[in-house]
């Protein structure tokens, strides 16, 4: 964010010099809460220069953000300057404030992702709001989609896992991945006994890094011929590659998942 508006304003000072508006009610001068002050600073410009509701409702996040810092700042007793605890505390009331005022702001907005932020936060009628969405076409980035799969996720296994592919369909190699869609994939895979299916998500899931069995653990839960692990090992790569440049195709899983070598029928003899 900082970058795209460098070519005007080469720091957050000169920003506040020229805005001081955006930069009114915050902890200034201060080594507490400093990237999430900064994150939202710029954001508030960015709103300004594009007062969209998207971009009021990411306002709304960084302050979000920032609120969630102060929170454990304001407790923090400064060693030398004491004004400083008073300066958190009254940027943190002025967060309460500000997160109040946007989210009425927003309370209307037709706008899918903050449609979603109004479910999630507990407001039934956003829930039956969001679920008109699907179909229509509003819901096609990865965060839309996995929010959809959320509702399925109890009601109707095979739609979520058709809705979380969808969503990897939908990453263009920029976005880190959400470890969410890898790790249901995963464990749903497990629930319904597919363990060549829980077995690749749970590969992925390892080489991404994420909180799932140790390869030695993944043989013992899903055994099976070596050269059935050999080719979903690899496919398990080729996902990862495909995620990383953005041509990830749930086709080509379902290929791959119904050519394991254990499934090809023997040759005859002539």
């Amino acid at each position: 964010m900082l970058s795209a508006c460098q070519d005007e304003f080469k720091t957050t000072d000169s920003l506040c010099a020229a805005y001081p508006q955006l930069c009114e009610g915050l902890n200034n001068n201060d080594g507490q809460c400093r990237i999430q002050r900064t994150d939202l600073i710029w954001q508030r410009y960015k709103q300004m220069k594009t007062p969209t509701d998207i971009e009021k409702f990411h306002t709304l996040q960084y302050t979000r953000t920032y609120q969630g810092c102060l929170e454990y700042a304001a407790e923090i007793e400064p060693t030398r300057y004491k004004e400083r605890k008073s300066n958190r505390a009254t940027a943190l009331v002025n967060s309460y404030e500000i997160v109040e005022q946007l989210t009425e702001e927003l309370a209307g907005s037709q706008e899918p992702e903050i449609i979603y932020d109004r479910w999630s936060r507990g407001i039934h009628e956003a829930k039956a709001e969001f679920l008109k969405l699907e179909g229509s076409g509003k819901l096609q980035t990865p965060d839309l989609q996995l929010a959809l799969a959320s509702f399925y996720t109890d009601i109707d296994k095979d739609k979520t896992r058709k809705i979380l592919l969808r969503a990897l369909e939908l990453y263009h190699g920029k976005n880190q991945i959400k470890p969410d869609i890898i790790l249901t994939l995963a464990t749903q895979a497990h629930q319904r006994g597919d363990k060549a299916e829980a077995y690749l998500w749970s590969r992925v899931g390892s080489l991404m890094g994420l909180p799932v069995a140790k390869a030695e653990t993944l043989a013992r839960l899903y055994p099976m011929p070596p050269e059935d692990k050999i080719h979903l090992d690899l496919q398990a790569d080729n996902i990862i590659q495909s995620l990383s440049t953005g041509h990830f195709n749930s086709i080509t899983v379902e290929r791959n998942l119904n050519a394991l070598p254990s499934l090809q029928a023997a040759p005859t003899s002539g």
